[in-house]
């Protein structure tokens, strides 16, 4: 028997804000689709009426716009994309930190679950405490890279869930536990399969061919894997972790695994993440901390002091300045910017570097601050994108050593300036970046000599007000020579872009 339905948004008033209907005519599962057209903009409910009687069973329900970034199946919301693609991104690092080894065994995120059809992807909530439909899934993330040009970095579980897991009545699901290690041989298999996912033929292997099915025939090119997340590094962790390691090293030789050191840039799981690193040869680590601005100013040398004789490379993976009241303003991305010149400047201990976190809902936060707030109608990104844009933006690939001089010595005032001079060796292109996170302006005397000859005028870009404001950046033109003055407005970030000289 057929049976109409009544598909609409209602707003909190009640009142009807766009409709559609469906005729539903099987008797087996069957995709239905139908278009609502919004005629107002307001906060809604989707509600679905039956409109005549009978027996009806409804399955993934999903409210999705018409017009995807790129204009991809599935795809995802087009202001939202786009916002992270103007960084310039050089990887992505997914699906971020506490869900990917979940709140406890039974929470680990599957990313089998989430590359078949929709309606076949298995949904779970996460340890931040919402939901994921997991429409959202790894098939979505990889395509979603390449097409703005990034790197993929998926993170798994090394076999031990978030050290802030409860037990859930599984006593082996708690800080302390691991997947037992009669099921890490299928765990890890999972892992490789992940690998032969992205990179495996289309028709010669398994999971290859799962890829291709899904629309996708050409490999994705993955590079990177993390595995752990800010563990606790027990023995119960150095053993799993080595477990996959070892796996992984042997059948992908050529794939860079991040390995993990703990929730803090010091301490014991700090060390011994370092020790496990060193002893297994680990090509990479992911280190994370949330500073004050204090912290940031006075470690400026931090990876300064690094061993350049490890053959393990740093991957800064969540840092964020916090000040009291958690806000993002000019004092907080003034503070980054100043700690991503340092980064810059250790560009060979340093491979990459990702604030954290990326992306928050307003009215639907865990966690303050974040990068980009946004909402159902606009994205709102706070001072501390437009640094990361600037930065991503005008990453160059070369590091052109730099020195700075002040007429004042005192060190306090020494920290809160800093430069970093790269060059894009594809354009030729040389970039300056300066900080100053004083009060006063700065005139500064910039010398290039011997970076080659110049166009005479340069792009400028400066973020610049008050402590407490959230300004915008604003560009304009300067002009420039192997030697030029330049003024820096108190607590400002200025970034110089200037062209080699035309060739005749």
């Amino acid at each position: 028997k057929s049976n109409k339905l009544q598909v609409r948004l209602v707003d909190g008033e009640g009142n009807i804000c766009g409709e559609a209907s469906l005729t539903v005519s099987s008797r087996q599962w069957k995709t239905y689709k139908t278009v609502i057209t919004a005629k107002a903009t307001a906060d809604t409910r989707l509600e679905i009426i039956p409109l005549s009687a009978g027996e009806l069973n409804l399955d993934m329900i999903s409210l999705f716009p018409q017009h995807t970034f790129k204009g991809r199946k599935n795809g995802l919301r087009k202001d939202l994309a786009q916002v992270l693609a103007d960084i310039h991104p050089r990887f992505i690092r997914f699906p971020g930190g506490c869900v990917a080894h979940g709140d406890g065994l039974k929470n680990i995120y599957q990313w089998k679950n989430t590359v078949g059809p929709l309606e076949a992807r298995k949904a779970q909530r996460n340890l931040w405490g919402y939901h994921q439909s997991m429409g959202l899934g790894y098939f979505e993330y990889f395509q979603f890279c390449e097409d703005i040009g990034a790197e993929p970095l998926p993170v798994l579980a090394a076999g031990v869930p978030c050290q802030n897991s409860a037990c859930h009545g599984d006593l082996r699901g708690g800080q302390q536990g691991g997947i037992p290690m009669s099921e890490m041989g299928a765990y890890i298999q999972d892992i490789l399969d992940l690998i032969e996912w992205a990179n495996g033929d289309a028709k010669k292997t398994k999971w290859g061919k799962v890829r291709a099915e899904a629309g996708h025939p050409k490999p994705f090119n993955l590079k990177y894997i993390g595995i752990g997340n800010e563990d606790l590094i027990t023995d119960i962790f150095e053993e799993r972790f080595t477990m996959i390691f070892n796996a992984i090293k042997e059948k992908y030789p050529e794939m860079i695994v991040v390995g993990t050191v703990g929730p803090f840039n010091e301490g014991t799981d700090y060390v011994e993440g370092w020790k496990l690193a060193d002893k297994l040869g680990v090509p990479m680590v992911d280190e994370h901390y949330y500073q004050t601005p204090g912290w940031f100013l006075n470690n400026q040398d931090f990876y300064d002091k690094y061993d350049r004789s490890k053959k393990t490379k740093v991957y800064l993976g969540e840092y964020a300045t916090h000040i009291p009241g958690r806000k993002a303003n000019i004092e907080t991305a003034l503070t980054e910017a100043l700690y991503l010149a340092a980064l810059e400047r250790n560009g060979d201990v340093v491979h990459m570097t990702s604030y954290a976190p990326l992306l928050a809902k307003e009215g639907h936060t865990q966690w303050n601050p974040d990068l980009i707030y946004f909402n159902n109608r606009e994205v709102k990104p706070t001072t501390g994108y437009y640094v990361q844009k600037l930065y991503g933006q005008n990453a160059g690939n070369e590091y052109l050593p730099s020195k700075i001089t002040l007429d004042n010595k005192d060190d306090k005032v020494q920290k809160r300036f800093a430069s970093s001079i790269v060059r894009d060796s594809a354009s030729g292109d040389v970039i300056v970046k300066l900080v100053n996170l004083l009060p006063v302006e700065v005139n500064t005397h910039v010398d290039l000599s011997g970076i080659g000859v110049i166009q005479p005028s340069a792009k400028r870009t400066v973020l610049t007000g008050k402590p407490a404001d959230t300004p915008l950046p604003v560009e304009d033109t300067v002009e420039v020579a192997e030697k030029f003055d330049c003024q820096l407005p108190a607590y400002s970030f200025t970034v110089i872009r200037i062209k080699k000289a035309n060739e005749k």
